[in-house]
């Protein structure tokens, strides 16, 4: 379940950012947060 969660957070912080939307409202700090949280994942697999 959480996966799932996590997972239609990020979308939706890339559509945002595609959008500029984040850009807009000073929130391009949403995709460094993310690329930290998927990054250790990386590692492991």
């Amino acid at each position: 379940m959480l996966f799932i969660l996590y997972y239609v957070v990020a979308i939706t912080v890339l559509i945002l950012h595609f959008t500029g939307f984040l850009a807009r409202h000073n929130l391009e700090w949403l995709i460094l947060v993310l690329a930290v949280t998927v990054f250790p994942a990386v590692i492991y697999l």
